[in-house]
């Protein structure tokens, strides 16, 4: 490009921007940023690059644009981003039934690109990647050369293609390797609904089940098995919530609903200060519901995140389950997608989640009313075990030996609530006793499978 026909640029440039002298003339005024000075060093460094690199391909406008652009939005926090037509069709995907991948989230925290959640079912917790692992490397490449996008776009690829991903597990100091191969992941959403086996639990029968994420059945599919579950005669609910990464919101509220009162406050959402942007969600007053106020728990860790931690803190706040587990993974923010045009958006964090007592999530995570962590051994001993049914025979008889401290905890928890509740209601504890053990000879055959369950 000749001086002549960059000075003609810099010159259409700042006409452009003549449209937006008068805002940024009145937030100088104000005492805010005065954009002007700052535009002008971005073209003059943008134009040298131009003049001066060495490989004139890799500095053509719309390159250095979109890369500024996207460190721009990078810089903000680890959830917003300048989504170019491929990745943004990649986000709608994502919502889709199946997508081809290795079955992990991801998302920078301290500085490292690190695994939130790794799904049991998914070729990289088959490999034995686990949430909390560090990526080093994805096929050989530092990650400090690569960004979080383009890092997605590595992770994801076609069916039976291989990637290598180097990892550092903090928990034990260990630099890992894994060759994986790509799958198609089938999303699914609730899992092991049943009645916990009785020698756990004796007295009394409470069920269980697993949310591995949100998205457009999930409320139903509880729902359904809530359902099933009060038919067999249960006294109490454990939710567990480990691993799971959020998904869908208005699913996470529905799913409130289905332990509190319609009409209920579990969630406001607040924009940047001083813009009034204020939403309140509120529990359906539209669904009838059963009433389940009988004692809850809610088992979450370090990977449970986004809508997991929208119910979990939610109920805690009103006093309607104990968490038992560990402090959660802490993204509690809300991303808008803006379309820019030609295909492109960008994800913005625009507000941030807010429980019913105003606790924020973000970076705070939901700390649990009963803390128990895990072991890196018992860790990796919990993912086998959710994947179970995707074993060999002898590996799967060998995963169902595993006992779980954190259920264990959540049910001594509930046996606790269960006494007191029948103290509080004049009930004598020895008859509730005598109900569950008659039901439970009549439904031994169905029980006898489910002993293998309980870990």
């Amino acid at each position: 490009m000749t001086s002549t026909f960059a000075s003609f640029l810099r010159s259409a440039w700042f006409l452009s921007l003549a449209l937006f002298a008068s805002h940024i003339l009145s937030a100088q005024e104000e005492g805010e940023d005065n954009g002007f000075k700052e535009i002008e060093l971005f073209t003059e460094v943008m134009e040298t690059i131009r003049q001066s690199y060495v490989d004139p391909e890799k500095v053509s406008y719309e390159k250095l644009i979109s890369s500024a652009l996207e460190g721009m939005l990078a810089d903000l926090d680890p959830h917003c981003q300048f989504m170019q037509p491929k990745v943004l069709q990649q986000l709608k995907q994502n919502t889709d039934s199946t997508y081809e991948g290795i079955g992990v989230t991801i998302s920078t925290k301290n500085d490292s690109l690190s695994i939130v959640t790794a799904r049991e079912d998914g070729p990289a917790a088959k490999a034995g990647i686990l949430p909390g692992d560090q990526i080093l490397k994805i096929n050989g490449r530092l990650m400090e050369d690569i960004g979080i996008m383009e890092a997605v776009n590595m992770l994801r690829g076609k069916p039976g293609e291989k990637l290598k991903l180097t990892v550092r597990r903090p928990a034990s100091k260990q630099l890992l390797e894994f060759e994986i191969k790509r799958e198609v992941i089938r999303q699914s959403s609730v899992k092991d609904i049943k009645i916990i086996d009785p020698r756990l639990t004796a007295p009394y029968r409470m069920g269980y089940a697993r949310i591995l994420q949100f998205s457009e059945p999930t409320a139903k599919e509880l729902a359904d098995g809530l359902d099933k579950l009060e038919k067999e005669g249960m006294d109490a609910f454990i939710l567990d919530m480990r691993n799971n990464p959020g998904g869908l919101l208005g699913s996470a509220i529905d799913v409130c609903g289905e332990f509190v009162k319609a009409g209920t406050v579990v969630l406001t959402t607040e924009g940047k200060p001083g813009s009034g942007e204020i939403k309140v969600y509120r529990t359906s007053a539209e669904k009838k519901r059963r009433n389940r106020d009988y004692p809850l728990a809610i088992l979450v860790n370090h990977a449970s995140a986004s809508g997991a931690e929208v119910v979990s803190g939610a109920l805690q706040d009103l006093k309607r389950c104990i968490v038992v587990g560990e402090t959660t993974f802490g993204k509690g923010s809300v991303q808008s997608i803006i379309p820019i045009g030609e295909g492109k958006a960008l994800r913005m964090t625009t507000a941030k989640y807010y429980t019913p007592s105003h606790r924020t999530i973000h970076e705070n995570g939901v700390i649990p009313n009963i803390v128990a962590t895990l072991t890196p051994k018992q860790e990796a001993e919990l993912m086998r075990w959710f994947n179970r049914e995707n074993l060999s025979p002898e590996i799967k008889k060998e995963a169902e030996k595993f006992r779980d401290p954190q259920l264990i905890r959540a049910v001594d928890a509930m046996k606790g609530a269960l006494v007191y509740s029948n103290i509080q209601s004049g009930t004598d504890s020895a008859e509730v006793k005598e109900e569950p053990k008659k039901s439970e000879e009549k439904k031994s055959g169905d029980q006898e499978s489910e002993k293998k369950e309980e870990k």
